[in-house]
């Protein structure tokens, strides 16, 4: 499996070969650095641990973390993930061409927080009239019988915190890629808001 980590810039649209305009989100891929090889002899498992967006100053690093950088030999970072890859050791770099045109992939974010909301925009409740003083315009409405069971019901549709919630979108097409900009361009949304970190990994 090959796997990045990147900055959503935002989406726009872009017209292919055959004149089909197609709405593409731009990601900022990389470069990654390896900053950790994890063996099945050592740590039980295969992995890679990478790097992204570098940090400058070392007061701004836990002390834990800046003494495995030390140790690793590699700039400081700020994210740090674990992709499941071989054939790599401490400081290879991960590029945006490690993707190419036509590749199918799935990328993990973050989605936009929306705070505490009500039923009606949480759960696409309907509401009642507004008009004729029914009082009854964007409430939830009964919750649950009387007498039994005399609670309400797990996971009733209640009105609550919305968004903020890790999404992955599968089998999205990559529509272009640029390595001298380090951008991957692709085909319709991803999670997450405007320069939001995301996961993007060869499906």
């Amino acid at each position: 499996m090959t796997g990045i980590l990147g900055k959503k810039l935002g989406m726009t649209q872009i017209v292919t070969e055959d004149g089909r305009l197609v709405p593409v989100t731009v990601i900022e891929a990389g470069p990654c650095c390896v900053v950790q090889v994890k063996t099945p002899e050592k740590d039980g498992y295969e992995a890679v641990k990478v790097g992204f967006i570098e940090i400058r100053k070392e007061k701004n690093v836990p002390k834990p973390l800046l003494g495995a950088f030390k140790k690793a030999g590699t700039p400081l970072f700020k994210i740090l993930k674990e992709f499941h890859m071989t054939g790599l050791k401490v400081g290879d770099m991960i590029k945006a061409d490690s993707f190419s045109k036509g590749d199918k992939v799935v990328v993990l974010g973050i989605s936009k927080g929306k705070g505490f909301q009500g039923v009606m925009k949480r759960h696409k409740f309907k509401g009642g009239p507004d008009s004729h003083g029914s009082m009854f315009n964007r409430a939830p409405g009964s919750i649950g019988a009387s007498s039994f069971p005399s609670r309400v019901w797990r996971g009733q549709r209640m009105a609550g915190h919305m968004g903020s919630d890790k999404v992955t979108m599968r089998n999205l097409t990559v529509i272009d890629v640029r390595p001298e900009q380090n951008l991957i361009l692709v085909k319709g949304a991803v999670p997450g808001a405007t320069n939001s970190i995301v996961e993007i990994r060869k499906a």
